[in-house]
């Protein structure tokens, strides 16, 4: 049977297809959207969202299945997204998933690595999606996987074996409606040099996650291990990203369950297709990966790694779960700030040629929270406000920002009545049967809502401020009384730092408070003396002068609750 794809990498063409759109120069310039194509928008149209809660509990079941976001849907949002501030979109993964269960909503069950989810749309609907956004000065990153391909087979008798780390076990059959003469789009895997049983792990399921033995050679649940130490299968994962470069014009890629993966293997992929992008001229194409571990972990996929005999280029970023996993205790109060001046002593340790700003992508919410309970940020959470501070934190803390999608309408992940389930997270946009809030049938994109003005207005600043995105990063010393300084800990109201570019401080303050709060904040001496007089750049109404305070310089300034200032001189 005659696939409309391509069923073979000897198929590809590696040529552009035309003009390739150039790489941003530096990452730290772009602000990333995350958005889960099937919730995000199915193009049709629908009421918008009127403030009500829907009526009743939706059916959980109902939030598991595809709802039918599209990339065309994802067009129509553009301009939506760049009014927003959005510099960057990054795609769930859009390729085929197996339709035996009704199609993958998150799309990381994939079955045909050269085709488009159907559900989703077209290939051609992906390259206009793209063109569109370059159009608009924006960039798209696919999400990728190569550490596993859908359930795509079964082991002998279709049993769901436990992790064997001695032998392989046989392997079963593929999973097919076609004899094997007869495969179609809908069987097995494509392409067909991944139809080789020994291009999989085969060792059983994960039993233990704390075993990294397990964790990177067992199946990721059903998911089947692909074995990236056969040659055969890193090479035809290798010439299936590459091709999607060339046939899509794509910006870069986000890389699952990086941890899942040998790292030779790994490092040696990532090496690979940031040298293709190079040769075609994409000479900063961005790889960042899903390393969901501590520092030191991330570090052995990040930079430059000696492999062997050589040294390669791996990932250019890792997302910062160290960060998120303290991020949203400290700006609820609930843990001390001291756990960030920690952290990025960490960073500097672990990254002693950078302070992690170029190689960190930060986020506050994301769709897949297997390491902590299910829940969004605002889960919960009586003042909406305090999600302004923790967006406000990633716009103008080190990093390259992403926003998870929705967070500029205030979704809160539901399930007010009990515990969370990943469906809750992943509301869907447009409405659909599992809408924000219990709805159904509404959409959810509205350029007045407070929260997506705030986030706005902050984006502008961090785009307009050099400081905020390639600054040094300092935290401030506070004071209640204006002659006891130290760092805030638990209980204090205020967090404090500074980013430093050349002779220009910018001082950052947020109120962690549920109450209007005054404090006083040293600055540098040198670049920031007593006599400078400094402007809110979020609200500049707010004017403050900088005073002598021993050998300190110090300003006083009172903020309204859950509120930030941006402050900078106005010389």
């Amino acid at each position: 049977m005659q696939n409309k794809n391509p069923s073979s990498i000897i198929e590809l063409d590696f040529k552009p297809r035309g003009t390739v759109h150039p790489s941003p120069s530096d990452w730290r310039d772009q602000v990333i959207y995350f958005l889960i194509v099937d919730r995000f928008d199915n193009g049709k149209k629908a009421p918008p969202y009127n403030g009500k809660p829907g009526k009743g509990t939706l059916n959980p079941k109902k939030g598991n299945g595809v709802q039918g976001g599209t990339l065309k849907g994802i067009k129509r949002r553009l301009a939506y997204l760049k009014k927003l501030g959005i510099t960057t979109i990054w795609l769930s993964p859009v390729f085929k998933n197996r339709i035996d269960k009704g199609g993958s909503l998150h799309g990381y069950a994939i079955q045909h690595f050269l085709a488009i989810d159907p559900h989703f749309g077209t290939k051609k609907d992906l390259q206009d999606l793209i063109k569109a956004a370059h159009k608009l000065g924006m960039y798209v990153v696919l999400d990728i996987v190569i550490n596993h391909t859908a359930d795509n087979w079964a082991y002998s008798h279709d049993d769901s074996p436990c992790y064997s780390k001695d032998a392989r076990h046989p392997f079963g059959f593929w999973r097919a409606k076609h004899p094997p003469e007869k495969y179609d789009e809908d069987d097995a895997v494509w392409p067909a040099e991944l139809q080789d049983p020994d291009c999989y792990s085969r060792h059983g399921s994960i039993a233990n996650w704390f075993d990294d033995e397990q964790a990177l050679h067992g199946d990721f649940f059903n998911l089947k291990d692909l074995d990236l130490s056969n040659q055969n299968t890193l090479e035809t994962l290798i010439a299936v990203y590459k091709y999607w470069i060339v046939e899509a014009d794509i910006d870069g890629y986000r890389v699952d369950t990086v941890k899942h993966v040998d790292n030779h293997p790994a490092v040696t992929f990532f090496n690979r297709i940031k040298e293709f992008a190079e040769t075609i001229g994409k000479k900063n194409f961005l790889l960042f990966g899903e390393i969901v571990d501590d520092d030191a972990m991330i570090a052995t996929y990040v930079g430059q790694q000696k492999t062997g005999s050589e040294r390669l280029h791996a990932l250019d970023a890792s997302l910062d779960f160290p960060l998120y996993f303290i991020l949203e205790e400290v700006i609820k109060g609930f843990v001390s700030p001291a756990r960030l001046r920690e952290r990025y002593d960490k960073v500097r340790q672990m990254y002693p040629q950078s302070d992690g700003s170029d190689c960190l992508v930060t986020f506050l919410d994301n769709h897949d929270q297997m390491v902590r309970p299910y829940r969004r940020f605002l889960h919960r959470v009586p003042n909406k406000q305090q999600v302004v501070l923790g967006i406000g934190y990633l716009l103008t803390a080190p990093g390259i920002p992403a926003i998870y999608y929705g967070t500029e309408q205030g979704f809160d992940g539901g399930a007010e009545d009990g515990p969370c389930q990943h469906n809750q997270i992943r509301e869907c946009m447009f409405g659909g049967k599992w809408g924000a809030f219990g709805t159904h049938g509404m959409h959810f994109f509205n350029s007045k809502h407070p929260l997506y003005k705030e986030i706005a207005k902050i984006i502008h600043v961090r785009q307009s401020e050099p400081a905020l995105r390639y600054g040094r990063c300092y935290f401030r010393e506070i004071s209640e009384n204006g002659e006891f300084f130290t760092y805030p800990e638990l209980g204090y109201g205020m967090l404090a730092y500074s980013r430093i570019i050349d002779n220009q401080e910018l001082v950052v303050v947020l109120n962690l408070k549920d109450t209007t709060y005054t404090n006083h904040i040293s600055v540098d001496k040198e670049i920031t003396p007593p006599g400078t007089a400094l402007q809110n750049l979020f609200n500049k109404k707010q004017k403050l002068l900088v005073r002598e305070q021993g050998e300190r310089a110090v300003i006083t300034l009172t903020l309204p609750p859950h509120t930030l200032g941006i402050f900078k001189s106005m010389h």
